[in-house]
């Protein structure tokens, strides 16, 4: 078990949808926090829901080298080595890979994957040194199945699923844990995120979507038990099942929710 209680508590994005219930929830668990974002506006926001919690916060940018470095040297100057890495910081973009600008989906994966790996490579080896940490990584159900428009994302949490696997490979015997989380479609603000390349607007109908309160309660959870895969709604986990025991229902799967979503975006329900 991974006691939160009094635990430095770093989250990426803290801000944003699921960032923010992080933030309260995580101080609910008695962690302090330690918050990065890439706008002050957000940040303050984020800041205010941690109150006394807060250990420290900065914006950054981490989408790019420079962001990381900002963020770690930030850490360093308040003397902070996270006991808890929270990679939640990401972007979304649809639409066939040919139509999207490719400084939109080169940016995506430079947030949604390159990020936390350069951020793992920076704090591992205080991690290491102290014996003990856990590493957090926000993946998607977008990491387990490859679904319409939504190429480079898939790209992104495919490889963030697979780098948390293979870091808890190599931190066997640190006292390192790595819980990788895999949320279907949630209430955040990456439902409306850019979509190109296709005449028919999509929306995800409203039975698909979860509450990010409810999502983040799961992850709390799941670190707590150092859970390396966590699948914290209802349609995570049927689709995580279908995967592994009827694959072949994927493909029909993926058809009836991109008809769904055509509908949904017209109003239709």
């Amino acid at each position: 078990m991974t006691d939160l209680s009094n635990k430095v508590v770093l989250i990426t994005g803290a801000g944003g949808g699921f960032g923010f219930h992080m933030t309260s929830q995580f101080r609910a668990a008695g962690s302090r926090l330690m918050l990065t974002d890439v706008t002050e506006e957000a940040l303050a926001r984020a800041a205010e829901a941690a109150g006394g919690a807060l250990v420290a916060s900065t914006s950054a940018d981490l989408a790019t080298v420079d962001g990381c470095e900002t963020l770690v040297r930030s850490c360093e100057a308040a003397g902070i080595v996270p006991d808890v890495l929270v990679n939640n910081a990401g972007v979304g973009v649809s639409g066939r890979l040919d139509k999207i600008p490719r400084d939109m989906w080169e940016s995506l994966m430079q947030l949604n994957l390159l990020a936390p790996m350069r951020l793992c490579n920076r704090f591992l080896p205080a991690l290491v040194d102290r014996g003990s940490g856990h590493i957090v990584n926000i993946s998607s159900l977008a990491g387990w199945i490859g679904t319409r428009g939504l190429a480079a994302y898939c790209a992104s949490k495919y490889g963030l699923r697979g780098f948390g696997e293979a870091l808890a490979e190599d931190l066997e015997g640190h006292n390192i844990k790595v819980t990788n989380i895999y949320p279907c479609f949630s209430r955040t603000p990456i439902l409306d995120s850019p979509q190109y390349g296709d005449e028919k607007r999509r929306a995800v109908p409203e039975a698909m979507i979860s509450e990010p309160q409810d999502v983040v309660a799961e992850i709390i959870r799941g670190v707590q038990r150092n859970r390396l895969h966590v699948f914290p709604d209802k349609q995570a986990r049927r689709v995580h099942i279908l995967k592994r025991f009827a694959p072949w229902l994927i493909p029909k799967l993926n058809r009836r929710l991109d008809k769904e979503s055509i509908e949904a975006a017209k109003g239709v329900r």
